[in-house]
């Protein structure tokens, strides 16, 4: 029999009275959020730092304790399938505060992300989604200009259903501090620039869902240059709160061929959470082999009382 891998040292740290175990040596063990960004620049993975250097972090108090706002990703990838939807099964998964963003009316905007975070500040983890986009809560017109900027990935607005990662210290911030669905599992995210890869473990250690999907061809934008934002809406203790993550393209991808785009369905709660949206033909596949972000901690909003 083969040896094992060898463990992973680890420390215990406190996020709000709830002990997590986190890399010992690790950015978060080193750092607890305050980063020397010099010693990131030296990281051969991390392209640069000037992102982050504009972006001075905030103490703040939260649910997992006092803690240094934005929470920065200084080498990540994603990937994003847009799938339409009817407008009726949206509704039945929102919030009644909340109204899908539609392309016509009946029809709505569902996806499904996967992500890979390869450093930052809470070190490696990756995570997948299934989120709705949604109007922005401030306000009920404008649907045109928001689909526009959301399909370009440069403004959306979402609510999430299912979003589970791969470790500990990112299921605490993000279920504490965030109100967001978190729960960990097994959890493969490849991404490059030819092949695209994902895989979620259900609780029986089976597929959830999965991702299999040529990589489109890439575009490169300079630090700064291409600056996406989404808005995500949750509850905390009753109350409503707006989460902004701003993401620093800086090599990506967008195709509207649906060919060597393999999504599948297994058991679990991804996959349950996709089949009730009724989800029809995939508009688009989004992906980015490079990336950065700043993860800010949710700040209270009021939303528009709405009728479904």
């Amino acid at each position: 029999m083969a040896p094992s891998a060898p463990q992973q040292d680890t420390v215990a740290v406190d996020l709000g009275g709830r002990e997590v175990r986190v890399p010992q040596g690790g950015l978060y063990d080193r750092y607890r959020m305050n980063p020397d960004l010099d010693v990131i620049a030296r990281d051969p993975r991390v392209s640069g730092v000037d992102f982050f250097r504009a972006l001075p972090k905030v103490r703040v108090d939260s649910p997992v304790g006092p803690t240094l706002t934005p929470n920065f990703y200084y080498a990540l990838s994603t990937a994003r399938i847009t799938m339409a939807a009817p407008s009726r099964a949206i509704r039945a998964r929102l919030p009644e505060e909340l109204a899908p963003l539609e392309i016509v009316p009946g029809l709505g905007l569902v996806s499904v992300m996967f992500f890979r975070y390869d450093v930052c500040d809470i070190d490696f983890y990756t995570e997948a989604a299934v989120g709705i986009a949604v109007k922005p809560a401030r306000h009920g017109g404008l649907g045109f200009f928001d689909l526009v900027s959301g399909l370009k990935n440069e403004s959306l607005d979402s609510y999430v259903l299912s979003l589970p990662v791969s470790s500990d210290i990112a299921q605490v911030r993000g279920h504490d501090g965030y109100g967001f669905p978190k729960w960990v599992t097994g959890l493969d995210v490849a991404v490059d620039r030819t092949r695209t890869t994902a895989r979620v473990a259900n609780a029986s250690g089976g597929t959830d869902l999965s991702l299999v999907a040529d990589t489109p061809a890439q575009q490169a934008y300079p630090s700064g240059e291409r600056v996406g934002s989404l808005t995500s809406y949750t509850t905390i203790g009753g109350a409503w709160h707006a989460t902004l993550n701003q993401t620093n393209v800086l090599s990506a991808g967008t195709t509207c061929r649906t060919r060597g785009i393999g999504l599948r369905l297994g058991e679990g709660r991804m996959s349950d959470d996709l089949r009730s949206l009724r989800p029809g033909r995939i508009i688009q596949l989004d992906v980015m082999t490079e990336g950065q972000a700043a993860l800010h901690m949710p700040v209270p909003t009021s939303v528009r009382s709405r009728t479904r």
